[in-house]
């Protein structure tokens, strides 16, 4: 059986307008013709996305969420331009095809993509979708080669020097993510300010092998192939791209990864599936990783711990929006019990450390 990501109905206050939306497509993309019929993704919490369908042919439409977001996020122009640098040189990026800036059509900047169709892990596997360790262990060192092969881009052949400062980059991150922690801190969460003070103690210095980094590399981000899942064919979700340190992209890549011998508190707000068996460890993967760059990796801890703080401050901006009513969407309701959860082991992570 194939599990291709299908899309459903909108959720309440997400609909669109197609009719405006299919205005500006037929304006834009060329050969487009017939009905146009909206859909919408059900996974994500960030851009909201949609199953563009045209006659025959699928597209994909971002837009941002909607309520209170951080200043610099969810800029549609930006990921559009992203997507443009990429897509010649990386296989796995999709095709930008239309960018839109009037608000009158949907009321948002938005941009459409070709729709890469094929399967997308989430927080389940399809059934019998790993048979062997073999599998299991390929996936992982796949996710790997394809994250490694996005930092071995030459960046300023392809124009992406404009996309970010390498310079100071942890610093930044530090400082930026702490902002948009303490701007979105509603009352029932945890404070993280020695925890921001460790990092601030900890920070590495800047990496002399600046890169082009995805920030949310992880394994709902990726499409397999219908009939070979162990086969990438797209990386998705491109909105925090930047240049920037590789190994902070590692880090915040295996933030969501959890595995046997985490503790059990940890596997409840995992992002991924139940613990796949023979997967590789975080261990594995960051060997694999300076396996495959060249250079040791030491002290891993801090861009790890980095990793967790990150998915407790997105989680916490989206929390936000839930509970000053700027977002009916249930699912963001039980958020707060998983930044509680965050808080706790990275506590722990870092009592432990040997950093």
């Amino acid at each position: 059986m194939v599990y291709v990501d299908k899309a459903t109905g909108f959720r309440e206050g997400e609909s669109l307008d197609s009719a405006g939306i299919e205005t500006f497509l037929k304006d834009s993309v060329p050969d487009l013709r017939g009905t146009t019929i909206i859909r919408q993704f059900p996974g994500g919490l960030s851009n909201l996305t949609y199953l563009v369908t045209i006659g025959d042919r699928q597209m994909v439409l971002r837009r941002p969420p909607r309520g209170t977001k951080a200043r610099t996020a969810h800029n549609m122009g930006r990921e559009y331009r992203i997507l443009s640098a990429l897509h010649d040189v990386y296989p796995y990026c999709p095709q930008p095809l239309a960018y839109c800036d009037d608000s009158s059509v949907i009321g948002c900047p938005f941009y459409v993509m070709e729709r890469i169709k094929g399967v997308i892990i989430r927080r389940e596997l399809p059934p019998d979708f790993i048979s062997s360790e073999e599998q299991a262990k390929a996936l992982c060192y796949r996710l790997i080669e394809v994250l490694h092969q996005l930092h071995s881009i030459d960046y300023q052949a392809i124009g992406f020097e404009n996309f970010g400062k390498p310079q100071e980059y942890i610093k930044r991150q530090i400082q930026g993510w702490a902002r948009r922690y303490r701007a979105a801190r509603t009352p029932d969460a945890p404070d993280f300010e020695d925890i921001i003070s460790w990092f601030e103690d900890k920070m590495p210095p800047d990496s002399d092998r600046a890169a082009i980094i995805h920030n949310d590399f992880k394994l709902d981000n990726v499409v397999l192939a219908p009939d070979d899942h162990l086969r990438i064919i797209g990386v998705l979700d491109w909105e925090v791209a930047t240049v920037g340190d590789p190994l902070m992209d590692l880090g915040s890549s295996l933030g969501y990864w959890v595995q046997k011998g985490d503790p059990p508190e940890l596997q409840t707000v995992r992002f991924m599936p139940a613990v796949i068996d023979s997967a590789l460890t975080r261990e594995d993967l960051v060997r694999y990783y300076a396996e495959l760059s060249g250079h040791p990796i030491d002290n891993f801890d801090f861009y790890y711990c980095f990793g967790l703080f990150r998915l407790a401050v997105g989680g916490q901006q989206i929390y936000y929006r839930y509970y000053h009513g700027q977002t009916s969407d249930e699912r963001f309701k039980t958020l707060i019990q998983g930044i509680i959860v965050l808080e706790k082991v990275l506590r722990s992570k870092i009592k432990n450390s040997e950093f």
